[in-house]
This record gives structure tokens, C-alpha cells and sequence, in this order.
């Protein structure tokens, strides 16, 4: 449970308090007493079975997985020792390619938070990462649901203004790049917090816009701190998440819709029942005060530990043993880890030169990421760099196809079967294709484990679903006719991205994939930023172009997903 007094009130005052291990009291207990977390267990029985049931271990093409050494207390339960500890620690560093001290302090702090499991502390942190989720879709449609009023008051052609969604997609690059990096180097708690923090202030700010180009600068400054939201709070969670819950990370994808959902809500409120002046600014400013705070609900509501990895590569060893302490306490669990036990694997701080990393080196391992050591292993094998190839593929050609459409979804519902429809029903329409669409993600978490359909089948279908849909409301002639496509695109559209983050991190082994991840985002970005380009001059032509252009990029991406050679649906990562 949380501590009742000081420490509580103390992180209040100070969200950014060092930790001592002694405000933790009673979580301590001695390795030879401490209880492997199940998940643990199970994955040693399955090594030990799949040693014990090999027919020919000589002539195996892998040799057999490792069997630690683990004594066994009276009541039949495996304890932790030091020296199988020392034995997965050896393991899993050989996989990683990495076997410095810090590295292998690090593997420690992971196997105890492993052991202390999900709790209150996670799931807390849950909700909070996912207000970076839901900040992100806020903006994007936020935007999208600007451009009709910023065209009317400041003069700009509807094509022209489409413009304004690349100064987010600016932002959201330069932001993603930045802060990705900026973690490493600061601190993950001051990033987490400060990426908010900026998107809530120009937010705010760009409710004021004197004109066009003011208002498309402060949309580009807000997306500097949104855009570093997803890697950020990514990276957070996970590294205070047990591996045996590394499927909430894929969760956190629910959020995305629900950003969507919020923004259409609000517009329908306001824009539609204000002049152009008022309406949108209206608007802007409600969705930039709703992010704000969500970000006093990070600094304030909620005490968040600085990343202990993060720590660790300061030299601040004791803090990150405190860190692992509190999150115990926070659960109301035990923990193993001390100073001592880090020592012992690692090497004593006095001892030991590589215990803190300079600046160049923790941005070297960032950069080091992308270098051709680390991209060299996702093309190992026919099977994998055909899959490789194709996820960047897909991941490219979704990040321009979904904003051709969603970006300047407003201006295509309010000029349907080139009629003209009022702002009321242009709103409404949009609120209820977002109600439509949120359900998606969460029936994708369902369908991805069908038999003979699986993380494959699902995308693939619900991708080519999507794109006919696309197709299907270029041929509508009223308002209703095309609210029932979108609604159905959308629907489909928010199972296939559920998918996607899903089986992406699955499909890369475990030591390559933050970098298979990070291109495969990079590259989603990128293109995003080229689609206003595409839809002002593709729009200029034909105002339905850019929908033609995105369901035939749906296409692409479908043909790419059916022909991904593996299948993660009931397999474990690698």
C-alpha cells in the first residue's frame, strides 16, 4: 500500500524526490526466503521439458535452451539462488550481445521486478501512459476538425489548408525523434512529464492564433510534445512492467481511439453553435486545457520513479534499488533485490569502470539502435527479412493511407455528394464514426486468437475491409450514405492498427527488437508527413483523390500482410 504520511506528502511537494530504501519498510527479504514469480517458473519447466523430451540433442540444429539451478524450499516451491540468478543473468546477456556491469545490473533489476509482479503501481501507470495515447489522437483529429473554420476565417481554400496538418506532422517528427533521445539523456520522469506539459501550453496557446501561419506554428509546437509521447511513455511502462505482462504495453493502444472519441465530442459542442471566429478557438482551447490536465494528474495525482535503468546509467545505484523497493511497497509485495546482490554480478561501483555511462555513451546506444550490428539480425533467415520487409512496408504505407483520409475527414463529410451539409450534422456524422470505431481495438484483442485466422488473418481482412470501405464512400451521394462507410471504415480501420501493434513486437526477437519497433515507427512518421503534400495536389485534381490514393495505399498494405511469412498466434516471443 502507499506510504499514509511523510513520503506520500513529500513526493506531492516534490514529484522529482530522490529514494532511499529505508522509506520502504518490510519489503526486504533474504534471496534464499524469496518465491519465483510463476511466470518464471513456468518458463524454466518449459526449458527443462523441451531438454528432457529432445530426441537427438547432438544432432538438434539449436542447442537445447539453458536450465538454471534453482534449491527448492520445503514446501516444494523453487527459491532463487545466487548462482541461478547469475546463470539467467549470463544467459540473457549472451542474447543481447551486451556484458558490461550496467548491463548486467540492469538484467538483475528486471528479474526483481519480475518477481514482484503487476500491481497497484502499474496499473496506475497504466492510465497515465495512456493519457499520452489519448493526447496523440486528440491532436490529430483536433486539428482535422479545425481546418473547415480556419479556411472560412482567415481565406484560405479548402485545399490550401490542408497544409495545417503537415505543421503537425512537423511536430510530431521532430518530437518523436527528440524525445526518444532526450529520455536517455535526462531522465524518463522528466520527459514523461514535460512532453504533456508543452502539448497542454501551445495547445492553450493556439486557441489565440492571429492567423493562419500563427496557428499552424504553435499546432507544430504542441506536436513537439505530443509527437514524444508514444516512444516515451512506451519505454516508460515497459521497463516497469514484468515481463510476463508485456501484453499491456500492446493495451495501450485503446487509448488511441478513445483521443478520437473525446475530440469529436467536444467539436460537436462548440464549433457548430459559435460563429467561425469563436467556435473552433472554443475548441482548441477546451481539448489544450484537457491536456494539461492530464498532465497535473502525471506531476501531481500520481508519484512516479524515475526509470531505475535510467539510474543505474548515472551511477545512482541506491536509488535504483530504493525505486524497486517502492514499487514493492506500492504493490504490497516482497522484493529480494540489494545492493549487495547488484555487486555480485556486477561488480562493485569502486571497483568496476564501467558502472555510470558518459552522455555520449547513452546516446550512442540510442543511436546504436538503428546501425547496421543491430538491423542485420531482423533480415537472419529468409522467413524473417521477408517478414521484415514487408511489416516496414506495411507500417509506410498505413502511415500516409489513414491520414489522406481521417486528417480531412470533416472537409469530405461536409461537402457529401458534393451538397453541402450544415456543421451540425458534418459534427454529429463524426462523432458517431468514432463511437463506431472504438470497439475495434478492444474486438481485436478477441480475434487475433481464432483459430486459423489468427494476428494475420485479422489484419489482413480487417484491412481490406477498410480500403473497400474507402472506396464505397467516394460513391455516396448523401450525408447518411456516407456516415454508414466511415462509421465501417473506422470500425475496421481501429481492429487492423490494434493488430499491427500488436504483432509488431511480437515478430522481432527480443535483442533487436526496440530497433525493429523504432524503424518501423520512424518510417509510419515519415510518411505521415508526406500525406498533406499528397492530398493538396492529388485534391487539387480530383477532390476525391486523396481517398482513392488512400484505399489503394489499404490495398498495398493488405497484399504485404498476407504475404508475412510467420505467425505469432500462440507463439512465444522470441
Amino acid at each position: 500500500m502507499a506510504p499514509s504520511n511523510g513520503p506520500s506528502m513529500l513526493n506531492f511537494l516534490n514529484p522529482f524526490a530522490k529514494h532511499d530504501a529505508s522509506e520502504f519498510p518490510n519489503v526486504l527479504i533474504p534471496l534464499d526466503q524469496a518465491v519465483r514469480h510463476h511466470s518464471v517458473t513456468t518458463l524454466n519447466n518449459e526449458r527443462k521439458s523441451s531438454v528432457d523430451t529432445s530426441a537427438d540433442k547432438e544432432k538438434a540444429e539449436h542447442s537445447p535452451p539453458p536450465v538454471y539451478p534453482e534449491a527448492t524450499a520445503p514446501d516444494g516451491q523453487p527459491r532463487l539462488t545466487l548462482e541461478s540468478l547469475r546463470a539467467e543473468i549470463e544467459d540473457d546477456l549472451a542474447a543481447a550481445g551486451h556484458d558490461s556491469a550496467y548491463d548486467k545490473k540492469s538484467k538483475v533489476i528486471n528479474k526483481a521486478i519480475q518477481d514482484i509482479g503487476m500491481g497497484r503501481y502499474q496499473w496506475q501507470l497504466f492510465i497515465l501512459a495512456g493519457f499520452g495515447w489519448t493526447a496523440d489522437n486528440l491532436w490529430l483529429q483536433g486539428v482535422a476538425l479545425t481546418l473547415p473554420s480556419l479556411s472560412t476565417e482567415f481565406g484560405v481554400d479548402s485545399n490550401t489548408v490542408r497544409y495545417t496538418t503537415l505543421s503537425l506532422f512537423l511536430g510530431l517528427c521532430i518530437g518523436a525523434s527528440f524525445w526518444g533521445i532526450a529520455s536517455d539523456v535526462i531522465g524518463r520522469r522528466l520527459a514523461f512529464n514535460t512532453t504533456l506539459f508543452l502539448a497542454g501550453v501551445f495547445g492553450l496557446a493556439a486557441a489565440g492564433g492571429p492567423t493562419w501561419i500563427g496557428v499552424c506554428a504553435l499546432y507544430a509546437c504542441l506536436g513537439l510534445g505530443v509527437g514524444g509521447n508514444l516512444p516515451v511513455d512506451g519505454a516508460l511502462f515497459l521497463e516497469f512492467l514484468p515481463f510476463a505482462s508485456g501484453n499491456l504495453l500492446t493495451l495501450l493502444s485503446v487509448w488511441w481511439p478513445i483521443g478520437q472519441l473525446i475530440s469529436s465530442l467536444i467539436a460537436w459542442g462548440f464549433i457548430p453553435n459559435y460563429s467561425t471566429y469563436w467556435g473552433w478557438r472554443y475548441f482548441v482551447l477546451t481539448i489544450g486545457a484537457l491536456t494539461f490536465c492530464m498532465f497535473i494528474c502525471r506531476f501531481f495525482l500520481f508519484h512516479l520513479f524515475e526509470s531505475p535503468k535510467f539510474l543505474l546509467s548515472r551511477g545512482r545505484q541506491s536509488e535504483a534499488v530504493a525505486v524497486v523497493h517502492g514499487i514493492a511497497y506500492f504493490n504490497g509485495a516482497k522484493t529480494w533485490l540489494t545492493e549487495d546482490i547488484l555487486n555480485a554480478i556486477g561488480g562493485h561501483p569502486d571497483e568496476v569502470p564501467d558502472q555510470q555511462l558518459s552522455v555520449k555513451q547513452i546516446i550512442g546506444r540510442s543511436l546504436g539502435k538503428f546501425s547496421g550490428e543491430r538491423i542485420g539480425p531482423l533480415f537472419n533467415g529468409w522467413k524473417l527479412g521477408v517478414n521484415t520487409v514487408c511489416l516496414w512496408f506495411i507500417w509506410t504505407t498505413i502511415g500516409m493511407g489513414y491520414p489522406l483520409f481521417n486528417a480531412f475527414l470533416p472537409q469530405y463529410l461536409s461537402t457529401a455528394g458534393g451538397q453541402d451539409v450544415s456543421e451540425s450534422t458534418t459534427y454529429r456524422n463524426y462523432v458517431i464514426t468514432s463511437v463506431v470505431g472504438v470497439p475495434g481495438s478492444i474486438l481485436a484483442c478477441y480475434t487475433v486468437n481464432i483459430k486459423y485466422v489468427g494476428r494475420k488473418g485479422t489484419m489482413a481482412i480487417a484491412t481490406l475491409l477498410s480500403g473497400i470501405f474507402l472506396i464505397l464512400f467516394t460513391q455516396g451521394t448523401t450525408s447518411n450514405y456516407q456516415l454508414a462507410m466511415s462509421s465501417l471504415e473506422a470500425l475496421f480501420q481501429n481492429i487492423m492498427y490494434g493488430v499491427l501493434y500488436a504483432y509488431t513486437p511480437e515478430v522481432f526477437p527480443a535483442p533487436n527488437r526496440g530497433t525493429g519497433t523504432g524503424i518501423s515507427s520512424f518510417l509510419n512518421r515519415l510518411a505521415g508527413l508526406c500525406a498533406p503534400i499528397v492530398a493538396v495536389n492529388a485534391g487539387a485534381v480530383d477532390p476525391k483523390a486523396p481517398i482513392y490514393a488512400s484505399a489503394g495505399l489499404f490495398f498495398a498494405a493488405f497484399i504485404a500482410m498476407v504475404l508475412l511469412p510467420i505467425e505469432t498466434r500462440g507463439r512465444q516471443s522470441l
